[in-house]
């Protein structure tokens, strides 16, 4: 038996020898063979054709691990998925570098997408991943690759995956990548976990796929651009092949500009779940969730006199900034309402507000869901999107007594406003723009597809939530409808206002914008 080990222990540690000299030969003819990707020479190419790889080439890291993570963390059973993807991590980096980066992927596939809707899939893909894969682009090979009219994008990624980006935002016109299996009628389709003929494109299979896409040698891409050694396959196929070397001054660049600027995206994470990530949020979860039951509990069944000393005390985070309206001051006589105008980051903006004025200030909600509505510590009413009816319920509120609102009509997680509403601006002179923004390291606060009533949940599962609250001065009598402005000429004023407070982008994209933009039908 002891002679059987032994032999078994030469046998693998030849095997391995053998690996390691064939991969570096083969590293060592990638030198030798392809120059590196800045001699590339873009110069008047604007018509010819240039197929690159995804991972690695225009992506910095070649690690598909985070993607297939947010995909799993999206679909059906989600914490389940995650933590066998993260247990599984070590064999899966095992079997890529000393195995088989074909068994791998195929590992990283069943496990994320077996039993998993394709509505679902796709719905991560075009709403989710765009914002993950744009902070990876690698503006090098960007600059090289968005030089040619005509991009063709060959990838492992299921077509799922990667096509609505590439083709949205990356103006690629073809997509050659691995190929799903789905079982089921129409709607109703799921993933098997397990990819048709010929699998997964990997090593020689990415040049066969190109190879049957261009059977005629003259007709085949120009330049390829390619990064790991099983590239070498493909980059033989086209006219010019160039590598594209990992460097960390990357870091330091600005993010390129896409074709397509990246305002709307969903999906709960915040930072790309490498193994390390999705760890750290595994193990914080079951603490999480105790702290963010007595966050919850301090901000709905305290008094928002008391509210926020509890929330300070658990780690929530306040900033306040401005001079806000003296409480003292405020009187219920008719007429007598100030209108709270604020950005909306999550729909934690207006109890924020209260909960640093001390009062009970009601707000106008549009959709809020009755979980929210009921643990609201602030009283919520519901607009109908009837403009006469509800521009009825502000002015009852405004005579009884101040009211926070949002113009904006729905939440904007990037750097940017979207345009606001003027309904506001015609029913009140006494109009108090406050600036809010959220800081989360973990979770998003908001969501488009998913269930609203767990947005307070997430925002307070962060492990130091911050939000940020900015008084600005009442507008004068001049800058308001009362004064001879035209409602969108005040809208667009309190608009400006804000954004360069919190130093955003004033955008015209509105709710109807954001909501077509992620169910895909722009």
């Amino acid at each position: 038996m002891d002679r059987l080990c032994a032999l078994f222990a030469v046998k693998m540690e030849h095997r391995w020898t053998q690996k390691k000299q064939k991969k570096a030969s083969a590293a060592e003819r990638r030198k030798t063979a392809f120059p590196n990707m800045s001699q590339c020479n873009i110069e008047g190419r604007r018509k010819e054709m240039v197929v690159a790889g995804l991972e690695g080439t225009l992506l910095r890291h070649d690690s598909a691990f985070p993607y297939y993570m947010l995909v799993a963390w999206e679909a059906p059973a989600g914490f389940l998925r995650c933590l066998a993807l993260l247990v599984l991590s070590p064999l899966i980096y095992v079997t890529y570098h000393l195995l088989s980066e074909w068994a791998a992927i195929s590992m990283l596939a069943f496990v994320t997408f077996a039993g998993t809707p394709e509505e679902d899939i796709a719905s991560v893909a075009r709403a989710v991943l765009p914002k993950f894969f744009a902070d990876d682009i690698n503006p090098h090979a960007w600059k090289t690759f968005s030089a040619f009219e005509q991009r063709i994008l060959l990838t492992a990624y299921p077509r799922t995956m990667v096509e609505p980006f590439a083709r949205q935002y990356l103006g690629v016109e073809e997509v050659l990548a691995s190929e799903l299996q789905f079982v089921g009628g129409y709607g109703r389709r799921r993933a098997t976990g397990f990819f048709l003929p010929p699998g997964v494109l990997v090593g020689a299979a990415k040049a066969a796929a190109l190879r049957s896409r261009f059977p005629q040698p003259y007709l085949l891409p120009d330049v390829a651009m390619g990064h790991l050694p099983s590239d070498h396959h493909f980059l033989t196929c086209c006219k010019e092949g160039y590598l594209v070397t990992p460097s960390k001054s990357t870091d330091l660049l600005p993010p390129p500009t896409l074709c397509r600027p990246l305002i709307f995206h969903d999906g709960r994470l915040v930072s790309r779940p490498t193994p390390f990530n999705a760890l750290l949020l595994l193990l914080w979860l079951p603490f999480g969730l105790i702290l963010t039951s007595l966050r919850c509990a301090s901000c709905s069944l305290l008094p928002v006199t008391a509210s926020p000393l509890f929330l300070k005390a658990l780690g929530v985070r306040f900033v306040v900034k401005g001079n806000p309206p003296d409480s003292s001051a405020h009187t219920d006589s008719a007429n007598d309402g100030v209108l709270f105008a604020s950005t909306h980051r999550t729909l934690m903006d207006p109890v924020f507000i209260a909960l640093v004025l001390g009062r009970r200030i009601p707000t106008v909600t549009f959709s809020l869901s009755r979980v929210n509505e009921w643990a609201s510590p602030i009283p919520t009413v519901r607009l109908s999107r009837n403009r006469e009816k509800d521009a009825a319920i502000i002015r009852n509120y405004l005579e009884n007594g101040d009211l926070i609102i949002c113009p904006e009509g729905t939440t904007c997680r990037e750097p940017m406003l979207l345009r606001f509403s003027a309904l506001f601006a015609e029913l009140s002179s006494r109009i108090v723009p406050v600036a809010t923004n959220c800081k989360v390291s973990m979770f998003h606060a908001t969501t488009a597809r998913g269930w609203k009533g767990l947005d307070t949940f997430y925002f307070f599962l962060n492990p130091s939530p911050c939000y940020e609250v900015i008084f600005l001065d009442e507008l004068p009598p001049s800058q308001t409808c009362a004064g001879g402005k035209a409602p969108h000429e005040v809208a667009n004023h309190v608009q400006s206002l804000l954004a360069s407070t919190l130093g955003f982008k004033v955008t015209n994209f509105t709710r109807q914008e954001k909501y077509k933009t992620l169910l895909g039908q722009t």
